[in-house]
């Protein structure tokens, strides 16, 4: 194995489509969806400490410390493993908070397989997946570090090799709490349970959340329609997750450019190419 990472990448991910199938007695839900995730992303760095202190030394200032998945991922860890060793952590946030693209799991989940080797704690890629369970139902997608056909609350996977198409993501500026969307009552329900040898990912593009989402913030449907006007769309513009990040597929990059010079500047919007794995990928299935 190459010499750790100074920089660790976490990326930014897309829900291609998104079913909710039923509501299940422990209050999450069961759901269908396809991960596909796109080489945009934060950076993260460590340095190992051996007071047992765990610090964030820069970036997410907007997030109290003991709510961001980042400190809590990390604490997580030390927990179950009784390490005594500490760390200092910086962030560059670049994805967006709360809009549907993962951006705090994927942190919590890079955190996890980078200490895993930091601090030499020893966790297997399952064993990191069902610990970033507790952290949230995204976490273990970005621990197992491919695109992939996703069923449960998105933590049974199977990997799915996608075309390395590109996408123009649209942040309407709105953030969205994924339990308003999951209480809202506009939120729709899919109980037909589909196969991956039936999908087809430009038609079977339906987010049951899209109609709440909707009613949280009408910026949604605006950006919807922009991006269904654009040139060269391959199907039809989606929004992520539970939102509010809507997006458009493209087969060139040019394509996705020349539609990212007419998206409305007061959104954030960027373009990324699909990856089917993660940079991380090598780290989190690691022999120990």
């Amino acid at each position: 194995m190459s010499s750790l990472p100074k920089v660790w990448l976490a990326p930014a991910k897309i829900n291609l489509f998104l079913h909710i199938n039923s509501k299940r007695e422990d209050g999450y839900h069961n759901l269908q969806t396809l991960f596909q995730l796109l080489d945009y992303y934060d950076e993260l760095q460590f340095s190992i400490t051996n007071n047992g202190i765990i610090s964030r030394t820069s970036g997410n200032e907007d997030i109290a410390p003991e709510s961001d998945l980042i400190i809590r991922a990390a604490k997580l860890l030390q927990n179950i493993t009784r390490t005594q060793l500490g760390c200092n952590i910086s962030i560059v946030k670049r994805i967006p908070s709360g809009g549907g693209l993962g951006g705090g799991s994927s942190d919590a989940a890079t955190t996890l397989v980078a200490l895993n080797h930091i601090w030499n704690t020893g966790l297997n890629q399952q064993e990191l997946m069902k610990l970033g369970l507790e952290l949230g139902a995204d976490v273990p997608i970005f621990i197992y570090a491919q695109s992939a056909w996703a069923e449960g609350v998105g933590e049974i996977l199977s990997p799915i090799k996608m075309p390395n198409n590109h996408f123009l993501v649209v942040f309407v500026n709105e953030h969205i709490a994924t339990s308003k969307i999951f209480s809202h009552k506009a939120l729709t329900m899919s109980p037909m349970m589909g196969k991956i040898s039936d999908f087809s990912e430009l038609e079977n593009t339906h987010n049951d959340c899209l109609q709440a989402a909707i009613e949280q913030t009408e910026e949604i449907r605006f950006a919807l329609d922009h991006l269904n006007r654009c040139s060269n769309i391959s199907g039809k513009a989606r929004m992520s997750g539970t939102g509010s990040c809507v997006f458009a597929e493209f087969a060139t990059q040019n394509d996705a450019m020349v539609a990212l010079e007419k998206m409305p500047k007061k959104w954030m919007s960027f373009t990324a190419k699909a990856i089917n794995t993660s940079p991380i990928f090598k780290w989190a299935v690691a022999k120990r």
